[in-house]
């Protein structure tokens, strides 16, 4: 049965069970010059975002949407040995030869060559200008071995184009820093400042330093307005004004606005485009406006109510419309008439500590946030608050509790010999 590698990221895994434990995300091998590579394995995002190998011996079905392991999953933090290879990071996009003709690999294929022993036998191919795509044995291919200045990015990106934007930022964390500027070059803006929302500070500032300055100013544009000023917060601040004076002037508006506020107080970490309708707009008109897909769970929790002009800084603020309360009204009901009345706002000035227990304290996943004047201008979200509750390195050294007995975080005597005799040196 041959495997085409690139259709295995995001495949759940699952143990003994039958409980999903994590999700591939590369396959590891080792290449050989006079012979076919042997795959060693799979390197399996388990849950918070830390990714581990899974020997290819203890893997019993590879099949449509599932990958079934037997046996325990050391949850040792996977790292990549000096003789080994990802396919997915460093072999997609490598340009080969096919006798004398150049070509371009979108994929290869793993096959099991006898139990519990895979090797990658077939490579598909494609010319860079035609995009025709051959498929060949491993032995007909030359040039696996050579490290590529300008390798593009294509193929990794057509792999990863169905993870979301966390998973894919996790995928772009592991890579070489190399391969992490192509994929961020080839990605669209709109998709970049989405992984990029995701992406810890030093890989942020390493990205957007690798980019012209009027594109990097197009993906601030792209992001959040309070992502982009946190971003912009760790950037020197000679770089962080000249991205703002290359922003659109009603994108840079609202970032300015933040950046005026002290980075962990409320001001600072809020979104400033909250669902922000008048009194007189119905409950049909903001349930259509809290069903957008652009917006995320916490923001499209509640619709906030104001005097024109709805857009921060706002006319004066009347309260709060929880999403709950609209699915149980009649769809022409005026927003006016179903405001929550016992949700105070908070002030701009108010610590993240201060915001963290007034949102514990009510219970809520997002508050509104209003200045001296009593203008609306932004809210603070929960996913706001635990963004800067944690630490700053939280999305690289995120521990990990043991799942069941299957998991365990040590290896023993027997783990170490195992993986000697499954061919990883």
């Amino acid at each position: 049965m041959q495997i085409f590698v690139a259709r295995l990221p995001g495949t759940p895994v699952f143990d003994p069970a039958g409980d999903q434990i994590g999700r591939v995300r590369d396959v590891v091998v080792g290449l050989r010059i006079t012979r076919r590579p042997t795959v060693h394995g799979l390197v399996v995002e388990v849950q918070p975002r830390r990714r581990v190998f899974l020997p290819i011996t203890r893997v019993r079905r590879i099949e449509a949407g599932a990958v079934v392991f037997t046996g325990r999953l050391n949850m040792r933090r996977f790292e990549q040995r000096a003789t080994e290879t990802l396919v997915i990071g460093e072999m997609l996009d490598l340009t080969v030869r096919l006798g004398d003709q150049p070509m371009t690999v979108y994929d290869v294929a793993m096959e099991e060559i006898k139990p519990s022993t895979w090797e990658i036998t077939k490579v598909a191919l494609y010319k860079r200008r035609r995009r025709e795509p051959r498929t060949v044995d491993w032995s007909e291919v030359s040039g696996f071995d050579t490290l590529q200045k300008d390798q593009g990015a294509a193929g990794l990106i057509a792999a990863f184009e169905s993870l979301r934007a966390a998973d894919m930022a996790s995928a772009l964390h592991e890579l070489p820093s190399k391969r992490r500027q192509e994929i961020a070059r080839a990605l669209n803006d709109t998709r970049l400042a989405d992984v990029l929302e995701e992406l810890p500070p030093v890989d942020q500032i390493g990205i957007l330093g690798t980019l012209e300055p009027e594109r990097a100013a197009d993906v601030l544009e792209e992001m959040g307005p309070d992502d982009a000023a946190d971003l912009l917060h760790d950037l020197p601040d000679e770089q962080a004004a000249r991205l703002l004076a290359l922003m659109e002037p009603g994108e840079a508006a609202p970032v300015r606005r933040l950046l005026t506020y002290p980075e962990h107080s409320a001001g600072g970490v809020m979104t400033s485009e909250p669902v922000i309708l008048p009194p007189s707009a119905t409950v049909a008109e903001a349930l259509a406006h809290i069903r957008s897909q652009d917006l995320t769970p916490a923001v499209a929790a509640q619709v906030y109510v104001t005097r024109p002009p709805t857009e921060t800084p706002t006319g004066t603020y009347l309260g709060v419309s929880h999403f709950q309360r609209l699915l149980r009204e009649p769809p022409s009901t005026l927003l006016g008439a179903v405001i929550d009345p016992s949700i105070d706002p908070i002030r701009p000035e108010f610590t993240v500590r201060e915001v963290t227990y007034y949102l514990a304290n009510y219970n809520l996943v997002a508050a509104p946030v209003v200045d001296e004047l009593g203008r609306l201008v932004g809210a603070v979200t929960v996913d706001d608050v635990l963004d800067h509750m944690l630490p700053e390195d939280w999305r690289e050294s995120a521990g990990l509790a043991d799942h069941d007995a299957t998991l365990r975080e040590e290896p023993d005597r027997d783990d170490h010999e195992r993986a000697d005799r499954e061919g990883r040196p």
